[in-house]
This record gives C-alpha cells, structure tokens and sequence, in this order.
C-alpha cells in the first residue's frame, strides 16, 4: 500500500481501509507481465550479516554466485513492513529487490518516479531487516526491457520512513483523504470509477449544476458486463472452462463469458451447478433468484464488502430522525418531479389540474416534517400520476384472443397487486422487481446494507434501502419500460394468461419484456447535475455512492437525479 499512498492517499485508502479494487487495463497488463515472478521459485540464502545490518559495511565476495528468488513474502516487524518481493537477486550477502513493471522507464533524471522508488525502497528495508546487506535495488520495466537502479540513500529511506508514518496516521484519523483535483493521475486509475474525484470535488464546492465539461467522465459510459437471465423450467447453469453454460436435457443452449456477466439471474425451476455457484462467488458475480412470476426472492453472493465504515454510517444514520428525514424528503420529491415529467412528456391530455397537483405534492414533500406524513404525501401523489397513467399508453390496441387471456386489453385504471390483476400492473410489479433486484445487488457492491433504509423502515426480508433508491428513477426506468413495450408492440394482450385473480407474462413474452427492460437500463442519459453522458445502469452506481458520500460528510447533500 505504500506504492498506492505515495500515488494518492485517497487511493490507499479506498484499497486498504475500505477493501475496493477494481481491474483496468493496466492492472491487467500488469498481472500479465507477472504472470512469471508471481510464481515462487528458487531459494534465497540464510543472510551472513546480522539482522538490520547496512550495506555500507557488506565486504565484497570473490566471484560470488548469483541466488535468484521469486515471489519472496518478508516481513519486518520494526519497521512494520511486510512485502511480496517479485525477485531477489543475492550475491555474496548482498541482497537487490527487482520489482516488475509492465510500462517503459520515464525520461526523467530519477529514472522513475517517486511511487515506484519509494516501494523498492521499501522492500530494501525489509531485507535489511532479516539481515541481507541491501544499497540499492533495480526497477524492471517490461515495456522498456531494462532495468532502472534505485540508489537506497539517506534521502529515499527518510522519505519512505515519512510516507510511512503518514500512511498509518491517515488509516488510523479514519477521515478519507479528499480527491485530487483535476490531477494527471485520475483517468489511468484502475478506482477511478469508485473514488468519483471530479464529482465528489464538484459537490464539495456546492456547484450544481455545473458547466459542460466541467466534470470529466473518467469512466466508460456502459457497462462491458451484463446480466443473464434463466427462465426455462429444467434449465442447469453450469461451468464450462471461463464460461457460464446453460443446459436444456443435457444440450447447451446458451453460452456466456464470464468477464462478460455481471449477475446469473435464476428464474423458477431452474438450477446452478456447484461448480459454477463457486466460481460466480470467487468472481464476485451475484446469483439471484426469482420465482416463475417475477418475485425476487433474494441473492447469493460472496463474503460481502469489506467497507466497514461505511456500514457503520449507514447505521448511525438509519437511527438518527434528522438524516433519515433529509434522505427521504429528496427521495420523495425527486420522485415526485420526475412522475410530473413523464406525464408532460408522454400523456398530451394531462389535466393542468394533475401537473399543478404534482408540482404542489412535490413542495410538499419537501417540506415535510415526518416520515408519516411523507409517506401520505407520496401515496396522493401517486394517486393523481396513476391516474393519468393510461394516457400515456397508445389507444386501440386490439383485444386478447387466447384461451388464457380472453378480453385482456392494455387499458389501465389503477394500480393493483399482490397480485397484478391486469396485463399493465403485471408488467409493471414485474419491472418494479427486476429494478429492485438491480438496486439490491448495487448497494451491495458498494458496501451498503440493502436491507436498512432510511425512508422504507426495517421489515424482515425487505431491501429497504433498495426500495429507497428506487424512487426517484421508478418513473424513467420501470414505468417507462412498461410504456415502451405496450407503445412499440413489444408484448400484446395474447401475451398474457390469467390464474385466479391473478395476471402473467407468459414465458415468452417475460423473456421479451425483460429484454426491454434491460435495453432501458442500457440507454445512455445526460447526468442533470454532471452533464456527462452515461447509461442508466452506471447511473445506479453513481448514485449509491454519492450517497456513501453524503452518509460519511465528504459531501453536503445527495445530488437529485431529475429528468428534463
């Protein structure tokens, strides 16, 4: 972690108090040109100094031979140190740290720059430590293919000694170093994405919205991975080498990569594999399973995030009236807003009079001076959005002609379920539980507890803070995916087949709504307050860290996500 710390201390922060990685293609390239010197091998001598011994006093050998190990693990219990040394060249008692890099020497006089120098150093230290006399070591870059000597002076080791001290100083204060600003150093980062310097510094200063290109996105707009989803009845999920195979009576009927999947969601009767439950788990990738409705029923997933600290100000805010009311009132009011929206977007004959009321609701909410009254507030206003509801679908669509679904039309008169008792509010529980799912796995990844809200209060089996982050985008995303399906005659009124009182998506037709929800997670949006263009599914991810952010007091507010 000294490397990282001398780079940027916020960077050594997020990877060793708070557990974050993430790869890029430099760590990757990196990894690769270890792939050798990661491999233990070859034997390191028995040192012939004392321990701490300095290599200003080593007597040189004649015609010495030359120990090389690899991937060597010291330690140094006085200095506090421990490293996995790539290669250990001894000679005659004298002992050099190689450290693998995978770029090209910099042309600058110190022959590389300060981050790299200092963990050499560092290692140096440690072998003097266990009693190798040590002056120097040697940094080797594969892309230059030579080697950079790294003279271990006075200068060097007292600077290593004062990073050092300053690096447990910061991990014990337990306040996060800020962001750089506006540094060289950022887009290269493999955390970029996490650490968010240039919007976190942006909220600091409180100027929102800010200017275009103000804010450099530093990250991609779309996500490479995406989810797999599982419905057919009998179907095994298994692992074939670094894929994800799907099985039908023995015969493999999909195929996905597994760099490529970024959650196995399991519908019904369908199975995963021993095999590939583990390897989803060593990769972080969450399985997640459904009923054959649609109910989300929970996930599996790894050991969970180590970001203790986060949790702990999940917790002390959870508890604390004032943060839970703030949180809750932007929610509800953003949310709010954003229904107001849809309405003037995509219902021409709203009523003036339900725009006002919304506009009135919205003011309201934010004003609010409980969670009681709130959670009155929104449910009027989600009485005068639904109500409008239907105009937003196209008229004349024709009229269900199945057995299972005779008369079944798209017209919508009010929000029901438990169970969804008409083909629209079957799609839209179904879409409000992919959406809750997606919610649920991305508070998770960000180190929250999805299970403790602040507006949706604790009830066993529920992901209330999932619920909470939903509501602002509950308009844009699963309202809107209903609207697009029904409008572009995605799925039709014989897509649909009634139980009881209750109204499904056939199979078909679920893997084809399903499909449309993920395109509109996928769709790339202008971020209203950082005016970069990215999908709705990195949106999410944004999101739930800003409002990390807001929990521990690096920024004032979570910025609301309101649509134009």
């Amino acid at each position: 972690m000294l490397n990282e710390y001398a780079y940027c201390p916020r960077l050594c922060w997020m990877e060793w108090v708070e557990g974050e990685f993430a790869d890029s293609a430099d760590t990757v390239e990196g990894t690769f040109q270890h792939r050798r010197v990661d491999k233990e091998g070859g034997t390191l001598p028995e040192p012939e100094g004392e321990a701490g011994g300095e290599a200003d006093g080593a007597a040189p050998v004649e015609d010495p031979v030359v120990s090389q190990a690899r991937a060597v693990l010291l330690s140094a219990p006085a200095l506090g140190l421990i490293a996995k040394i790539d290669l250990v060249e001894e000679q005659g008692g004298v002992a050099v740290p190689v450290d693998v890099k995978r770029g090209a020497a910099p042309d600058i006089p110190e022959g590389a720059y300060e981050p790299e120098r200092v963990q050499v150093c560092a290692q140096g230290l440690i072998l003097r430590e266990n009693g190798f006399a040590c002056d120097h070591g040697e940094l080797y870059f594969a892309k230059s293919r030579r080697r950079v000597r790294v003279e271990l002076n006075e200068t060097l080791v007292a600077r290593t000694r004062e990073l050092l001290d300053a690096m447990r100083a910061m991990a014990a204060s337990g306040v996060k170093p800020p962001p750089l600003d506006g540094s060289v150093k950022c887009p290269r980062c493999s955390l970029v994405g996490l650490c968010l310097p240039d919007e976190t510094n942006t909220l600091v200063t409180g100027e929102t919205p800010v200017e275009e290109d103000r804010v450099r996105r530093l990250v991609p707009a779309r996500d490479d991975a995406l989810p797999l989803y599982v419905q057919k009845h009998g179907a095994v999920v298994g692992k074939h080498g670094d894929q994800i195979s799907v099985k039908m009576r023995g015969e493999v009927v999909q195929e996905s990569r597994l760099f490529e999947t970024s959650q196995v969601c399991v519908f019904g009767g369908a199975q995963v594999s021993t095999q590939a439950l583990q390897e989803c788990l060593s990769r972080g990738i969450p399985v997640l399973f459904f009923s054959t409705g649609g109910w989300f029923y929970g996930m599996t997933q790894g050991l969970g995030h180590k970001n203790v600290l986060l949790r702990q100000a999940q917790y002390a805010g959870a508890v604390d009236f004032t943060t839970c009311l703030q949180v809750a009132r932007d929610l509800v009011n953003v949310k709010i807003l954003n229904c107001r929206t849809m309405l003037r977007r995509n219902n021409p004959e709203a009523p003036d009079t339900a725009l006002r009321a919304l506009k009135n609701y919205a003011d309201q909410a934010a004003g609010a001076e409980s969670l009681e009254s709130l959670l009155g507030i929104e449910g009027m206003a989600a009485k005068t959005y639904f109500a409008c509801f239907n105009g937003m679908l196209k008229p004349g669509k024709a009229l269900g002609k199945t057995p299972e679904g005779p008369g079944f039309t798209f017209q919508f008169e009010q929000r029901n379920r438990r169970p969804p008792r008409d083909p629209v509010n079957a799609m839209l529980s179904l879409a409000y539980a992919l959406f809750a799912k997606d919610w649920t796995v991305t508070l998770a990844s960000v180190g929250f507890d999805p299970y403790l809200g602040f507006y949706h209060q604790p009830r066993y089996g529920r992901p209330a803070l999932a619920l909470d982050m939903m509501e602002p985008f509950r308009p844009l995303i699963p309202d809107s995916t209903v609207i697009w399906a029904v409008n572009n005659g995605v799925v039709t009124p014989d897509d649909f087949l009634r139980r009881g009182q209750a109204v499904a998506l056939k199979d078909d037709a679920r893997r084809k709504f399903i499909l449309a929800y993920e395109k509109r997670m996928d769709d790339l949006v202008t971020h209203p307050v950082f005016n970069y263009r990215i999908s709705y599914r990195r949106v999410l991810e944004v999101q739930a860290r800003l409002l990390a952010r807001t929990l521990t007091g690096e920024i004032p507010r979570l910025p609301a996500f309101l649509t134009r």
